[in-house]
């Protein structure tokens, strides 16, 4: 990872052990800040994605607020990020709407069902909290179906035709979110299909939001066009444009340290490690996603091949098949790569197996920081 001082952290971090680069955060968090100041867009971070509240102080330096998909990541953007609080979920609970009008700027909603079942709530905060829908352009971008909002039968976004004959008084703005992993023409593609099916609905809006699933601080990605994007939408809409990227934030600056505890052959030499597919990296198992491991190829590559498997007694948690220059062995350390977006937040503690540590890494120092370790407690406490 460019950068990072990946061995140094594998020489101080305890294991298993989530690491965050501060420096590397700093660098997504310049091109994210560059972006706002030449459009005049407001960029969210997205908490479904990253969650590590101890470095918020840094980067709510850079980004205007939070999105949030519950009353709980609502709450933990308004208590330790501050800044603007937006708020949506498939769908609610009236519970969920009291509180979330509590402690939300933007409230949206998946349905008309919801917008006016819970209209005599959120009229009284008008002036205070503003009303979005979130609409489904029904254009497909995703290659991985369990993360594409407009696949075929989705149940994210109002499509168009749900609108005729359905008021949209007290409605401030428009939300989509179609994309995942995705580069600026994705975005370009899915905005066409959007102000073609939504246009005529923008004039006296306040606000549209893309959504997240733009990857804007990867290599390659055309900034010019998406700084000219918004700045159509502003200039033509008199509206104000969001962005909530997740990834975007935090790509590139995390490491998942492991350890190798055994070795074992049946048929094919394997490295079982104190890190788990299932319990660290589920989207391993779900999506799939091969993270990349430091020095590590395709198996068959070099010298030495190997199965890099979890602890669990779940027969498939198996991160995948690498080769490395030099044999493995018991007490070798391991560095997944990437590794901060969708790891912390989707973690689990099936088994009992121990929840890596929360670390930060600042370069300038060479200070490496556990911000967080787990311990029985914490598994108990989860528990009834």
């Amino acid at each position: 990872m460019t950068g990072i001082d990946i061995e140094k952290i594998l020489e101080l971090a305890p294991s298993p052990a989530y690491v965050v680069d501060l420096g590397r955060l700093r660098h997504n968090l310049a091109i994210l800040e560059d972006v706002q100041r030449r459009s005049g867009a407001k960029i969210l971070m997205a908490l479904k994605a990253f969650s590590m509240w101890q470095t918020f102080p840094l980067i709510r330096q850079s980004l205007q607020g939070v999105c949030a998909s519950s009353p709980w990541e609502a709450r933990l953007g308004r208590e330790e990020f501050g800044g603007e609080i937006h708020s949506f979920s498939a769908a609610f609970k009236e519970s969920d709407v009291v509180e979330l009008l509590k402690i939300s700027d933007h409230l949206v909603f998946n349905s008309f069902n919801q917008l006016e079942r819970f209209r005599p709530l959120w009229e009284q905060a008008a002036g205070r909290v503003s009303i979005g829908l979130r609409v489904n352009p029904e254009h497909s971008e995703g290659a991985t179906e369990i993360y594409d909002p407009c696949a075929q039968n989705s149940r994210l976004g109002i499509p168009l035709r749900e609108f005729d004959g359905k008021s949209l008084v007290g409605v401030e703005g428009l939300h989509f979110h179609t994309l995942c992993e995705h580069l600026f023409e994705p975005l370009a593609r899915t905005v066409d299909v959007f102000e073609e099916k939504f246009g005529a609905f923008l004039p006296g809006l306040k606000w549209i939001n893309f959504g997240g699933g733009h990857h804007i601080t990867s290599e390659g990605y055309d900034i010019d066009g998406l700084v000219a994007l918004i700045k159509y939408f502003r200039k033509k809409y008199g509206v104000e444009v969001y962005l909530e990227p997740g990834e975007a934030v935090v790509i590139g600056t995390g490491l998942l340290v492991a350890e190798v505890l055994d070795m074992i052959d049946n048929q094919l030499p394997t490295a079982i490690l104190d890190v788990s597919a299932t319990c660290h990296m589920p989207d391993v198992l779900e999506m799939p996603y091969r993270p990349e491991v430091q020095d590590g190829s395709d198996h068959g590559v070099q010298t030495y091949s190997y199965r890099l498997g979890g602890p669990s007694c779940l027969a498939g948690d198996i991160i995948g098949d690498w080769s490395f220059a030099k044999p493995l062995q018991a007490g070798d350390r391991l560095a997944f790569l990437d590794m901060s977006h969708y790891t912390m937040v989707k973690t689990s503690t099936f088994n009992g197996i121990q929840h890596p540590h929360l670390c930060t890494y600042e370069p300038e120092t060479g200070e490496l920081k556990v911000v967080r370790s787990f311990s029985y407690a914490d598994f108990r406490s989860k528990l009834s």
